[in-house]
């Protein structure tokens, strides 16, 4: 019986610490990650560099207008479920207020880091300042700002764009005759830069020259009323230059309402813009991967918010679009 007596408490015992034990690891900071189920759902949503939150993006791009910077949110967009990341896009409306003011509310909102498509280089620097203050990360995208406070940046270069355009031009004309150029808006970054790349081409072009150069804002409608006075000013033009395709093809329609032929380029690769080069309306487009950018963009945010290094610059190239290799363009912009 005192066997028995002896055996009984070993077991209760036994259970007590077992008991102790499971209830010290259900509240000990340093217990094992779930498994299973639990792990499951705690990877579907991507968690900030402590680990307590689900990452939380702001992105204000200079405008929602035009099929490119769609294109670029509708990436980030897609990335952002993928990685279960919550993504707040903001429409800046050409306007480098309204993108300080978007700036402004994300810092409040307590974002975790912010994704910066600027309208002017100069003006939008401030939005990297105030995040910076805050430590929120700033990524750009696809045009540049004037901050070495920038945590990184996206993009394609856009001084080769112009060259690309450019020399496109100049061989479509045989290094002679009268342009007309159709800038960005004036002061951002794509516009400076590629306006740098067609005067660096220009250069070895003594017998181009350029008859006007006007800023149409990225705009079609824009760039149809500034072509329509080019072509009431000027008696012969041999060829214009779209910093983009929207303007591109707006100073076509200006064209084509006058029953002339001026050889036409632009930049960006929409699908107009691809319709347009398979039909003979413009020479080329200079393919800008819109997508790609929104995509690593969301990407680089994501992992520096983690805790991860990331570099300073990461680059896309710009690819020449003409009716030759149209086809494998409209493929990937599907």
């Amino acid at each position: 019986m005192k066997r028995v007596n002896k055996l009984l408490a070993l077991i209760l015992t036994g259970t007590m610490a077992l008991t102790t034990a499971a209830c010290s690891s259900g509240t000990s900071s340093s217990a094992p990650a779930a498994s299973g189920a639990s792990a499951a759902n705690s990877a579907a949503e991507t968690s900030n560099a402590t680990g307590n939150k689900k990452i939380v993006v702001g992105m204000t791009l200079y405008s929602l207008k035009n099929e490119f910077t769609v294109r670029l949110s509708n990436a980030a967009k897609k990335e952002a479920e993928k990685l279960g990341v919550e993504l707040k896009i903001y429409d800046g409306n050409y306007d480098p207020n309204t993108q300080i003011n978007q700036v402004e509310t994300m810092i409040s909102d307590g974002v975790d880091a912010i994704i910066l498509n600027p309208q002017d280089a100069k003006a939008c620097a401030v939005c990297v300042d105030k995040a910076v203050a805050k430590n929120i990360p700033v990524i750009g995208v696809n045009t540049r700002v004037d901050s070495d406070k920038l945590t990184s940046y996206v993009g394609s270069k856009d001084e080769y764009a112009g060259q690309l355009e450019m020399q496109a031009i100049a061989d479509k004309i045989g290094g002679k005759g009268n342009i007309v150029v159709l800038d960005g808006p004036l002061g951002q970054s794509a516009q400076l830069e590629r306006s740098k790349g067609i005067k660096d081409i220009l250069g070895k072009y003594p017998d181009i020259k350029i008859l006007a150069e006007k800023t149409a804002n990225w705009s079609r409608s824009e760039a149809m009323t500034v072509m329509e006075n080019w072509l009431q000013s000027f008696d012969k033009i041999d060829a214009i230059v779209g910093e983009n395709d929207e303007m591109a093809l707006g100073a076509m329609q200006a064209v084509k309402s006058k029953d002339k032929t001026i050889p036409c380029i632009g930049v960006d690769g929409i699908t107009d813009g691809l319709k347009a080069v398979q039909s003979g309306t413009l020479i080329a487009t200079i393919f800008q991967d819109g997508a790609g950018q929104g995509t690593k963009a969301l990407d680089v945010a994501v992992q520096k918010v983690k805790g991860e290094t990331v570099e300073k610059e990461y680059w896309i190239d710009f690819e020449k679009v003409t009716q030759d290799n149209v086809a494998d363009y409209f493929k990937r912009t599907q």
